[in-house]
């Protein structure tokens, strides 16, 4: 198994390597993974961690998902440079709902295959005392202000409610050894002390063997941030990306990304990752198509791959239909005396400000109907309908069909 996660990239560093190396070949574990429910859906970045908790499942192992409902009440100092926004339950109740469907696409929850669990389901119910006394003695101040996750903070201050965190992430390792049998926690880089903490945790209360993980943070060979775009994260909600902008992120994958990209994001055999990942030049092109259908695929289902492909073909292949584009309706009341294009793009929520859109024209980067628009002033009127919609389009990528009704 390890073999297997490390063959496709998906192991940065871990605890006693070989040890567990051993128990994955010898044993069927139990591993966790934890997601902070800061949206309602999980976004691109966090694809990697649910692949790996997926081939452990292929394998024979039992995934658990924590959706840290009781470690969202704090907020994770990592990575971070100030403190993060405290949610309302409410909101991290709505926000679970949506994760927890999500991971339902990748991981088989029945008869107990795998578990779903949320956080505060233990957390809020300590008692400090008590927690302080169990918990609180095993870490040392002065080694927790070492870890990379603090030490980003100190100039700029870290709360003593966040200080808390990596001691709250370390229980729920506890809790999980205890409740079932959980021995390896994964996650990403970022996470390597708290998930170090964890481990040691489980070792020194239990005086049993526990096992950490990571995942490299991955960058594009850019240099950007995996998942990232100009109109922002990538999420896995159709309602905030839809499958036809999914498809195409994936679609535009630099050449340089295709093969780590198609081992880390779908479940091809490596032969065929590395065939594809070898090909050149315009053949290239084909690994791209292939690698956005089956990420796309994976997270829509089988129907919405086939519809953004085939839209794609229809915008920039010459075949196909067009039909899964973004699209979006307007009253065509509005263009009886013309409407500026400015404020059809805020209508249509193709540019989140009138200051947006008009930075994007002056950059020459709209256009309607493929013409490029010169001026925000420029008025859009039932002239400029064709076949009962306008044709919108950012620079070469993201296109949106407004239906005049």
């Amino acid at each position: 198994m390890l073999n297997i996660l490390e063959e496709r990239g998906f192991v940065k560093q871990a605890t006693h390597l070989e040890p567990l190396r051993e128990l994955l070949n010898n044993e069927k574990i139990t591993a966790y993974v934890g997601f902070d429910p800061t949206a309602d859906s999980l976004h691109v970045g966090h694809t990697v961690a649910v692949m790996a908790l997926a081939h452990l499942q292929r394998h024979g192992h039992r995934p658990i998902a924590i959706v840290g409902g009781g470690t969202a009440l704090i907020g994770d100092p990592s990575g971070k440079t100030e403190m993060r926004q405290m949610l309302t339950r409410e909101q991290i109740t709505e926000n679970l709902n949506g994760l927890k469907a999500q991971l339902g696409r990748f991981l088989d929850f029945s008869a107990g295959k795998a578990l779903v669990l949320d956080n505060a389901e233990w957390l809020t119910k300590l008692n400090y005392i008590e927690f302080l006394r169990e918990v609180g003695v095993h870490f040392s101040v002065n080694r927790m202000l070492t870890a990379e996750c603090y030490k980003g903070r100190m100039e700029k201050g870290l709360s003593f409610i966040e200080f808390n965190y990596m001691l709250l992430q370390s229980y729920d390792f506890l809790e999980l050894y205890r409740t079932h049998g959980c021995k390896l926690q994964m996650g990403g880089d970022d996470q390597w002390s708290n998930i170090l903490s964890g481990a040691d945790l489980v070792r020194r209360v239990e005086r049993a063997p526990a096992f950490g993980l990571t995942f490299p943070l991955l960058v594009t060979s850019s240099g950007g941030k995996m998942g990232k775009t100009e109109a922002g994260a990538v999420w896995l909600d159709p309602q905030r990306t839809s499958p036809f902008d999914f498809y195409q992120y994936w679609r535009n994958t630099h050449d340089l990304d295709v093969e780590r990209f198609l081992a880390i994001f779908t479940f091809l055999p490596m032969d065929e990752v590395r065939r594809l990942g070898a090909l050149k030049d315009r053949e290239i092109n084909e690994a791209k198509k292939i690698l956005a259908f089956e990420v796309t695929k994976l997270v829509h289902g089988q129907d919405e791959a086939g519809r953004a492909q085939a839209a794609a073909e229809a915008l920039f292949g010459g075949g196909g239909e067009a039909e899964a584009v973004p699209q979006a309706d307007i009253d065509a009341k509005l263009l009886d005396n013309g409407l500026s294009i400015v404020d059809l793009m805020v209508a249509v929520s193709f540019a989140g400000s009138k200051g947006e859109a008009r930075r994007l024209i002056q950059g020459g980067g709209l256009y309607l109907n493929d013409v490029r628009v010169e001026s925000g002033d420029q008025s859009v009127t039932a002239a400029d309908v064709i076949d009962g919609r306008l044709g919108l389009r950012k620079g070469k990528k993201q296109h949106l069909y407004v239906n005049v009704v």
